[in-house]
């Protein structure tokens, strides 16, 4: 379906015209116009499939043409991170060039007082739509700046990741404040039960729309290394970047900010252009990080799962797993930063004793063995065939609630006791004329984002 056909303002159909799109993705297609429609939605769509744009476009478009206060916030849009609300801010500038009078403002932790200044004085004015992390958000409705009386949508992005930061009570504090009649949107990766949990308690008969996940792109190379301990993944970490030393865009995921500062020591001490992205710096610090990045100033950034879904980074050629994802739908959206508009990309997955289970379900939830890297295991006389798996062994310790099982919790659930403690800190810290006529506009001035992947 093309966006000609939704019932969609002219000011949003000029702007989709100047960045070039045209066509919806399929989640951008089944839920704009039950949006237009007034209707609660709960849509569950992998990172990449244009989830952003649809929420923001029929939003942005109903703002444009229905009569509301000028003086009041009537949109609310929950993100989970930083990085995350920056990017949704970016993308409402754009789709929202033409539309005269909306305004917008980020309201996000990690910054000084001046900023929070900034944001108190936009949210008494009165900013259209606000893009929020739940912590800073809570403290502006403490202070008393901001009136919630005509807010009318209520948008939830990236929802699983917010729950599983324990944003839940800060959400639905948040709720609290809100009139009886709004509109409220939900949009998730995945569909746990304490999402749908959630839908229920925030939600009137909403539409549900989930597409399936997507396994990796073809286009992506994946395999792994079978190692023995932490010092083995060091060490071919080393190894990987003595033998290609011309290799750019490289993004290394570890589990734990201690395993980011490790890794990224390493490669510094080694003369390699990295940096480092976790909960422990400054708004500052992660916005320095990720320009460096973007502008090939930094060759790798080493990061915790914080940029693992809806951070769009260009280019990335290779994906290291430094530590394997607790779950197949992570190792998904990791890897998935690479091999997008088109382009190949590498993957490459490092498995230790611990990790055999966990590294288990993601093949099984591919359906294929992930290859073994022969040649990155040469580097380190690792073997070239996966240890055996002891299914048996692993459930007899999970029922006597030891070691990587009592960490983690029953089933190996990651956030158990200590399973969260990176995510608590992230959250601390006349239409067809007027169409026709869009040629002869000027450029929009906003870079095109990447098209999602279809």
């Amino acid at each position: 379906m093309r966006f000609e056909d939704l019932d969609l303002s002219d000011e949003i159909l000029d702007a989709l015209w100047d960045m070039r799109f045209e066509e919806c993705t399929p989640i951008q297609e089944a839920t704009i116009p039950h949006i237009l429609e007034g209707k609660d939605i709960l849509g569950c769509a992998q990172t990449g499939t244009g989830k952003t744009a649809a929420y923001l476009l029929p939003t942005i478009s109903k703002l444009c043409t229905e009569k509301y206060d000028n003086d009041k916030v009537h949109c609310i849009i929950m993100s989970p991170t930083r990085e995350l609300a920056q990017q949704i801010d970016q993308a409402f500038q754009g789709f929202a060039y033409y539309a005269q009078g909306i305004t917008g403002i980020p309201v996000y932790g990690g910054n000084d007082g001046v900023r929070y200044g900034q944001e108190m004085n936009g949210l008494k004015s009165g900013a259209d739509i606000i893009i929020a992390t739940p912590g800073r958000l809570l403290s502006h409705i403490q202070m008393g700046s901001v009136d919630f009386s005509d807010v009318r949508f209520f948008i939830l992005d990236e929802a699983d990741r917010m729950l599983d930061m324990g944003f839940h009570d800060d959400i639905m504090r948040i709720a609290s404040n809100l009139p009886e009649r709004h509109q409220t949107i939900m949009f998730s990766a995945t569909m746990p039960p304490k999402i749908q949990k959630l839908a229920e308690d925030l939600m009137k008969n909403p539409e549900i729309i989930k597409l399936s996940v997507s396994k990796p792109a073809e286009r992506i190379r994946q395999s792994c290394v079978y190692v023995s301990d932490d010092s083995q993944k060091i060490e071919l970490i080393e190894r990987i970047f003595n033998y290609a030393k011309d290799m750019t865009k490289v993004i290394i995921f570890a589990g734990k900010k201690d395993g980011v500062k490790k890794v990224n020591k390493i490669l510094r001490k080694h003369k390699i252009r990295s940096g480092e992205m976790h909960s422990d710096l400054s708004q500052k610090e992660r916005d320095d990080i990720m320009f460096k990045f973007k502008a090939k100033q930094l060759d790798v950034l080493v990061a915790t799962d914080i940029i693992a879904r809806g951070i769009d980074i260009d280019n990335i050629q290779m994906v290291i797993n430094y530590d394997v994802p607790n779950d197949a739908e992570d190792y998904v959206h990791r890897v998935g930063r690479t091999a997008r508009a088109e382009r190949d990309g590498i993957a490459v997955t490092l498995v230790d004793k611990k990790d055999l289970r966990s590294f288990k379900e993601i093949e099984q939830f591919l359906e294929y063995d992930i290859e073994i890297n022969k040649e990155l295991s040469s580097f380190i006389n690792a073997p070239l065939e996966a240890p055996k798996y002891d299914e048996t062994k692993e459930k007899r310790e999970r029922s006597r609630g030891n070691g990587h099982y009592r960490r983690h919790g029953a089933g190996g659930n990651r956030h158990g006791k200590n399973g969260n403690r990176d995510n608590k800190e992230i959250r601390n810290s006349e239409k067809n004329d007027n169409r026709r006529s869009r040629k002869g506009k000027k450029t929009h001035p906003i870079k095109q984002p990447d098209r999602p992947q279809k």
